[in-house]
């Protein structure tokens, strides 16, 4: 969960989150580095008369700077498209939920269950107990296992709908008549929350996503409780 005056990511729940931080603070340190160069060079410029005619028409020099950005761009495309490929891919795994996005609010079914779903509705602010989280609170959870991998088939009934939890890295449109497919697996048990991150209608910020992350002997309590 973010903090107030937060300026980072949220700490990484899942393997592909943490890949994304990687892969930020690799891009981060090219930006930072190719921004401080053309910086001091503007500053130079600005700070001498002196002119070095032998580089004024040289083409080596240009040889350079036309290799060296193709070459950053090549050190950025690769590790992204390894994430995009790892983001995309998923084996055996253990557990199928499917999310329905709605006007405003979330529909979960269990389909390796019969008859375990339920629907998710933001807490209203009136009914919060202490400790809750305002406009971030649901009536129902879903519980998952951790360290499991964990299908999530995402659509929606009635407009677009984004099902977003930032902690675990996943960001996924729900689209209707369109069956999305995402990767779930957490490193740790705990509370992740998230929001629909797309402007679906007048109540689009009350429609918030809370998962409750648990070992697979109290998944297997809760689910027989359910049933």
């Amino acid at each position: 969960m973010a903090y107030p005056f937060q300026l980072g990511f949220q700490d990484a729940s899942s393997p592909i989150m943490e890949e994304l931080l990687h892969f930020h603070d690799h891009t981060l340190m090219i930006v930072f580095l190719i921004s401080s160069l053309v910086l001091y060079i503007i500053s130079l410029m600005l700070t001498t008369k002196l002119t070095h005619t032998s580089t004024m028409d040289a083409q080596e020099v240009e040889t350079i700077w036309t290799i060296l950005p193709a070459i950053i761009l090549i050190m950025i495309a690769l590790p992204s498209l390894r994430i995009l490929y790892m983001m995309d891919e998923i084996n055996n795994p253990s557990l199928t939920v499917k999310t329905m996005g709605h006007q405003w609010y979330w529909s979960y079914e269990y389909t390796d269950y019969e008859d375990l779903s339920f629907d998710s509705y933001m807490v209203p602010t009136s009914d919060l107990n202490p400790g809750d989280l305002r406009l971030l609170e649901v009536d129902n959870r879903v519980v998952l296992p951790m360290e499991l991998p964990i299908r999530m088939l995402i659509s929606s009934e009635d407009v677009l709908h984004s099902w977003a939890v930032p902690s675990l890295g996943l960001k996924t449109d729900a689209i209707p008549g369109r069956l999305n497919q995402a990767t779930l697996i957490s490193t740790r048990p705990g509370l992740f929350y998230g929001q629909c991150s797309e402007i679906c209608g007048s109540n689009h910020s009350f429609m918030p996503i809370v998962l409750e992350m648990v070992p697979l002997k109290h998944f297997e309590n809760w689910s027989l409780s359910m049933i």
